[in-house]
């Protein structure tokens, strides 16, 4: 007979004794079993004693986790959370220096647990913390000419455990003087060639910035980007991972109208050519986290250009109409302009107006209104401005060729660029925040300190080819613009390296191409509409959804890396799950408002709710992990699986399905229905002879 399901076989453990095997009662409160295992082995005040898992984590055994207390699992007796956090309390203050780092080393590691940690603050640690560091390096100056390396791993420990333990969210960051942000930014700086302290104060930084807006402002006075760009220029890809974090932090947080001015002061320092010399092109693999923070700068970067995307271009401003002179002087040359008085003012706005319509403005006699729509804005005018000056050949060649054709069939630049321009915007998604799961980032973006214009040029010049391969006409602009995306975004998938490569992409993605792959795309994806095709789908179905369920599953038990949204570790029996809720009604992100507006964060979120009010808070990866549970956990409880991923792989696996029972049948007509029964023979005087 099976043991009852409240009852858990574990082996417990006590320095000196033999471990003891012992059945635990999880209906019986913890303090009780404390108690019989303290009884057993003769020692008094059980109230100072706790239970910890045995294994790397030693974390505390408390009534909220005893739950993840597994059939065979080794516990260890030891001392209670409160007594432990009052000893390492007075033991990290030891005179002794071998006593005080071994402190702080067991310190480190205990306060990964939520449970000590709580305790420890109780305590007042986190202020001896920062008074050990503010201090620390006068106190131990001498010490740490005759005894550099112990005074790094004093200085390396005392900077984990305080990471440790703010990473438990119990402390406010808005708590910290000025002397103790002083001390951090310095060891930027002074302990270079020591890769934890490095790392840990790095780590310090960032949260200090995206967790305080007092300590951004704090932190922006005491470190400077000049003082980051070394660490970038190192082999640990840690550590530039961290760097680019504090980089990113500063510029997330830095006020609109400062914003632009960091961005100067990153191209004075050439940090997009470090960051393609030294990450990019190192010749080592770029781990999720580099990936995911050289994505965040990408989107930030972009986002500079949210400001001009959304400006209204004033008809009235001069300024902004001379470029478009200046558009129109560079196509028709300066020499065909009538500057001298001789010209009648009306020849003047008549040649204008002509060239106008050459250029492809929607406006001939104004184009200044073509620009008064937001998205894309000035924007839209910049690129053109850009194209015009620093690939002349091909704009001139661009606007005299359409305007040598018959009007239906000429590509209007104008509104080809505007519309073009707009469309960039949305791939890339200027103007929105950088999702916290994402590590799509582009190498080609960081080849270029005009990375968006250049962009611009290649796809404008895509866009007049595939034109003209579709022998396109004014009505048909919108179905260009369609095939142009698709082409764009088929040779982003590819990632390219360079931006010469990602026009050598799209040299291989002509219109006859994209025809090609969605004739293919069709065929792979063929939907048999026929009745005996349609009765036999539904036959298979109920066994291609069961594959697919028990996949999931299988990957529910594989696990999942997912990103840690906050510092409680919590295992839920599956038993105890009543529901999985996604996106806006997920609770992390009714709690979080700056993640309510991206969109990004809100389609990879969901929630597992269990008990009365108990939760656990995940974002996927990915769309495609997200998914995988979201449809795993559907499975658990019984409901269906609706994800696009699930509808993806039945109409993948049914076509493959019927295309192997139909094999036998190639060539051969499938009629839609049935052949017609015969007429009864006249008699049943017949044998059928098997032999």
């Amino acid at each position: 007979m099976p043991p009852p399901a409240d009852i858990v076989k574990v082996a417990i453990e006590w320095p000196g004794a033999f471990p003891k095997l012992m059945e635990i009662d999880q209906k019986k409160p913890l303090s009780s079993i404390i108690k019989e295992v303290c009884d057993g082995w003769s020692l008094a005040n059980h109230d100072q004693f706790a239970l910890q898992h045995a294994d790397s984590s030693n974390f505390y055994i408390t009534e909220k986790n005893r739950n993840e207390i597994k059939n065979g699992a080794i516990l260890r007796l030891t001392t209670s959370p409160a007594q432990n956090a009052q000893q390492l309390h007075e033991r990290i203050q030891s005179s002794s220096m071998d006593a005080k780092l071994e402190a702080l080393k067991d310190l480190a590691n205990y306060s990964r647990d939520v449970t000590f940690a709580q305790e420890f603050i109780n305590l007042d640690g986190i202020s001896l913390l920062t008074q050990m560091v503010e201090s620390g390096t006068e106190r131990y100056q001498k010490l740490q000419k005759i005894m550099k390396p112990c005074f790094g791993d004093m200085l390396s420990f005392t900077l984990t455990a305080f990471v440790e333990l703010m990473d438990h969210g119990i402390v406010s960051w808005d708590t910290f003087s000025v002397a103790f942000i002083k001390k951090i930014a310095s060891y930027v700086n002074k302990f270079a060639s020591d890769i934890s302290i490095l790392q840990r104060s790095l780590a310090i930084l960032e949260s200090m910035v995206l967790n305080s807006h007092d300590l951004y402002q704090k932190v922006a006075q005491e470190i400077t980007i000049g003082q980051l760009i070394p660490h970038l220029q190192g082999t640990d890809q840690e550590i530039q991972t961290y760097t680019i974090a504090v980089i990113n932090a500063l510029f997330l947080k830095a006020p609109d109208d400062k914003r632009q001015e960091m961005a100067n002061i990153l191209a004075q320092k050439q940090l997009r050519s470090i960051i393609l010399t030294h990450v990019i092109r190192a010749q080592r693999a770029i781990n999720n986290e580099m990936a995911h923070q050289l994505y965040v700068l990408q989107v930030l970067t972009f986002n500079l250009l949210e400001d001009r995307m959304m400006t209204k271009m004033d008809p009235q401003d001069q300024a902004q109409r001379d470029i478009i002179f200046e558009l129109r002087r560079i196509a028709f040359d300066a020499e065909s302009e009538p500057n001298n008085s001789s010209g009648s003012m009306e020849k003047r706005k008549s040649m204008y107006t002509r060239d106008y319509k050459k250029l492809g403005f929607i406006n001939h006699v104004n184009p200044a209104m073509d620009f008064t729509q937001t998205p894309p804005g000035m924007l839209a005018l910049d690129n053109m401005l850009y194209f015009a000056k620093h690939h002349q050949d091909a704009y001139i060649r661009i606007v005299l060729e359409n305007s040598s054709r018959e009007d239906k069939h000429e590509c209007p630049f104008g509104r080809s660029s505007i519309e073009l321009t707009k469309m960039l915007c949305e791939i890339l998604k200027v103007g929105e925040l950088p999702s916290e799961t994402c590590n799509d980032f582009h190498p080609m973006f960081f080849t270029h300190d005009r990375s968006f214009e250049e962009f611009f040029c290649i796809c404008i010049q895509l866009l007049n080819k595939t034109w003209k391969e579709m022998r396109a006409t004014s009505e048909d602009f919108n179905k260009v613009m369609q095939v142009v995306k698709e082409q764009i975004m088929r040779a982003l998938t590819t990632k390219p390296s360079s931006l010469d490569q990602f026009k050598s992409k799209l040299q291989n993605l002509s219109y006859t191409e994209i025809l090609k792959i969605r004739q293919s795309e069709r065929m792979n994806q063929e939907d048999f509409q026929s009745r005996p095709i349609l009765e036999l789908k539904e036959k298979i179905q109920p066994e291609i959804l069961e594959l697919i369920k028990q996949q999931r599953l299988n990957r529910l038990v594989e696990g999942t890396c997912f990103r840690k949204l906050n510092s409680r570790r919590r295992q839920v029996p599956v038993a105890d799950i009543k529901a999985v809720v996604t996106g806006k009604d997920c609770p992390h992100m009714k709690e979080k408002g700056a993640l309510k507006q991206n969109k990004e964060v809100l389609e990879l979120a969901f929630s597992i709710l269990y008990d009365s009010s108990g939760q656990l808070n995940f974002i996927a990866p990915d769309k495609h992990e997200y998914c995988v549970w979201t449809d795993g956990l559907n499975a658990l409880l019984g409901k269906d699986m609706l994800s696009d991923l699930t509808r993806n792989d039945l109409d993948t696996l049914l076509s493959m399905e019927i295309k192997l029972r139909l094999l036998d049948l190639e060539n051969i007509q499938i009629p839609d229905a049935p052949p017609p029964i015969p007429k009864e023979p006249s008699n049943y005087n017949f044998v059928y002879d098997c032999n």
